[in-house]
């Protein structure tokens, strides 16, 4: 079987989608006889069967190299030439009504990922009306594909209170190799020139709107000495307080690993994550996680991993983090390593949606029919 991800959602250096597609990439050449081939924008146009294939676009102002072809003709000649036998979109522009267009003409199975609520990030920076609207459209755009994968209950729930019916779990996964308690080093507040007796907590991710930096910032205001934030990435290095260190994002994984590995725990002020890989690939590091209670945090982190606090306030926050030095850090982190290695590593997620791609070939994919209806296995 040849299958083939599009999305305009891929940078060279950073983001989910991209970690989701590399991580798929790799175990389906390690582990399987399918033929993966991934088509995203990149610097020029360049087939390449089984690899990475990119089409030229230019590179948008303001973000970690994000690129936009605006090319539709070109996106659906490349993937008509890449000859799939299933073709995934991973988001709900162009792409999408290319591959379903692509999909339609040659009888395949039609798939899309959920990963950004786009309506909701419209709603809150455009106002209601055009969140309202984004949101049928992608009702119009998600109803033309055979199935739609969501990583959390959460975001299944929203689509289908959309409209879209025809929805399926997949959680993503972690390489619990890389991100390891192995990874921890006792050097890392030497690094950093903190005392040892530093309580230190990292965040890793974008420094914008949607992670409520400022929520993090003002909850390390108040706890003060000897709590210590670490945030990476954004590549932007000054020090906002006397108490948070900021690093640039690193592509090597196995730093990114070692810094968490080597914090008490993850901290995260994110409110309407629509999975959280972050949050999996820390508690992979044996650590703990101090997070809020919203979007699709609940399903991976409870009391038994960490704690949750109540969103959007910094001084719930700072309770929360305090109150996870009242108790046995490493048991926690125990506990949250073994989670992932149980529901969140790579060799369950994706052979559970090989699984749902097997159930998809049973649809007849007649040019001008109607998808049908179809009932999937549980695959969590």
């Amino acid at each position: 079987m040849h299958i083939v991800d599009t999305t305009v959602l891929f940078s060279p250096t950073s983001g989910g989608v991209r970690r989701y597609l590399m991580a798929k990439h790799d175990w389906l050449r390690a582990h399987t006889a399918h033929r993966h081939t991934l088509l995203v924008p990149g610097e020029h146009d360049r087939l390449e069967s089984g690899g990475l294939s990119t089409i030229a676009g230019h590179r948008v102002p303001g973000t970690f190299n994000y690129r936009l072809p605006l090319a539709p003709r070109r996106w659906t000649r490349m993937l008509d030439e890449l000859e799939p036998d299933l073709i995934e979109v991973g988001d709900a522009f162009h792409p999408a009504w290319c591959a379903a267009r692509v999909a339609q003409r040659r009888g395949i199975p039609r798939v899309a990922f959920f990963h950004s609520n786009l309506a909701e990030l419209v709603r809150r920076r455009l106002g209601q009306l055009l969140g309202d609207a984004f949101a049928r459209y992608l009702r119009l755009t998600y109803t033309r594909f055979d199935l739609v994968f969501a990583p959390s209950r959460q975001m299944c729930e929203y689509l289908r209170a959309l409209g879209v019916q025809r929805t399926a779990l997949q959680p993503l996964g972690v390489d619990a190799e890389i991100f390891s308690p192995a990874r921890r080093t006792p050097h890392l507040r030497r690094e950093l020139g903190l005392p040892e007796q530093a309580r230190l907590l990292a965040y890793a991710g974008r420094f914008s709107g949607e992670k409520n930096i400022q929520v993090l910032r003002d909850a390390f205001e108040r706890l003060g000495a000897p709590y210590h934030l670490l945030m990476i990435g954004g590549g932007r290095h000054e020090q906002p307080a006397a108490n948070v260190t900021v690093l640039p994002y690193r592509r090597d994984s196995v730093e990114l690993a070692r810094w968490l590995a080597s914090a008490d725990a993850l901290v995260h002020a994110g409110t309407r994550e629509t999975f959280g890989l972050v949050i999996l690939e820390a508690m992979a590091c044996g650590r703990p996680v101090v997070a809020t209670r919203a979007g699709a945090i609940p399903e991976l982190v409870d009391e038994s991993v960490g704690v949750l606090a109540e969103p959007l306030d910094a001084a719930s926050l700072a309770d929360s983090i305090a109150a996870l030095y009242d108790r046995d850090v490493e048991t926690l982190g125990r506990a949250a390593r073994a989670r992932v290695q149980e529901r969140y590593t790579w060799s369950r997620a994706l052979p559970a949606q090989l699984a749902t791609y097997a159930q998809l070939f049973g649809l007849t994919h007649a040019p001008g029919a109607a998808a049908q209806p179809i009932e999937l296995r549980s695959t969590h």
